[in-house]
């Protein structure tokens, strides 16, 4: 991993509701964001005034998000399932809440194709958002990637995944990039070619948890949150026996969760090689979950924080 540079903060934007855990830019330079209460925001004026209007309440807890060609948005609901919404007039579709008679317990991440088929992660299949790092501290290892057909077909095309989370397509979308949290590493699902259907590593061993992923064209890399740094005693627990992590799991999931101060982002191409690493220690601002890229901008989104960071972008490179 190529030496980090530093994250440098702008300012903070209190959105009025807590965990915007996703951010993603429009074409307008305008960021979108889900809270904890089900709103759907979108920030305007993040270089200025800031501005914050509701757009649409799904009824749960909205985590990923993804942009539609026909001014609509993908939602990835913990609670509910993967869902529509039309950013005209704020109308929510359930598009999928269960997957060969199992409910969807923890949707995470979505991306639309051009052909128009969506594909999308859930995180866990036993623990829900509530209780996340039980999922972690296990390592459970239950993690999907589901395909809806534009026809509504819904099938599941990877399981075994370590926490899946973020989505991004290759640039020719030969090939999806996942991220697994509980794995700190980053894998490609081949979509075309010889391997299609194939999950192989892509990135391995980063320097954090990577969580929600964003690309905003298809020639401008992959973004990589890093939801907390490396926790070496947490690699040496999920070497131990089953039981051991079950009862670990156990524990966490009663004892305070205190964020790391530490916080950092990637950018990386469709070789796996490294593009930015920019990193912030005692960081006021904690688990970055989300970061997107909007003109000489960097926002950053967080499951923990009441708002949302912004950051100077680093230079092209």
């Amino acid at each position: 991993m190529d030496r980090s540079a530093t994250l440098v903060p702008l300012r903070y934007v209190d959105v009025g509701g807590h965990g915007p855990e996703d951010v993603v830019a429009d074409a307008r330079g305008r960021v979108l964001t889900g809270v904890e209460d089900g709103r759907v925001l979108r920030l305007d004026g993040l270089d200025g005034t800031p501005r914050v209007t509701t757009l649409a309440d799904t009824g749960g807890r909205p985590l990923g998000l993804e942009l539609l060609a026909d001014d609509a948005l993908l939602v990835c609901d913990a609670e509910r399932g993967l869902l529509r919404v039309d950013l005209t007039d704020g109308t929510v579709d359930l598009l999928a809440d269960a997957v060969a008679g199992e409910r969807l317990r923890f949707c995470s991440n979505a991306v639309a194709l051009s052909d128009g088929t969506v594909y999308f992660t859930v995180s866990s299949s036993r623990y829900p958002l509530t209780q996340w790092i039980g999922d972690i501290v296990e390592h459970t290892g239950t993690g999907r990637l589901l395909r809806l057909t534009p026809d509504g077909g819904l099938d599941v095309v990877a399981e075994g995944l370590q926490f899946a989370n973020g989505l991004a397509p290759s640039a020719d979308e030969s090939f999806l990039v996942v991220a697994e949290t509980g794995a700190r590493r980053l894998s490609r699902h081949w979509l075309t070619g010889p391997r299609a259907g194939h999950t192989e590593p892509f990135v391995e061993n980063l320097p954090g948890m990577p969580d929600n992923l964003w690309r905003g064209a298809p020639d401008e890399p992959v973004w990589v949150s890093l939801a907390g740094p490396r926790v070496p005693p947490l690699d040496l627990l999920h070497r131990t026996a089953p039981a051991v992590r079950r009862a670990a799991a156990r524990l966490a999931l009663h004892a305070p969760f205190r964020p790391s101060g530490t916080i950092g982002v990637l950018a990386v191409d469709d070789h796996g090689e490294t593009v930015h690493h920019l990193t912030r220690r005692r960081s006021g601002y904690r688990m970055v979950t989300s970061v997107c890229r909007t003109g000489e901008l960097l926002v950053l989104g967080s499951v923990q924080e009441r708002g949302v960071a912004v950051c100077a972008a680093p230079a092209p490179k």
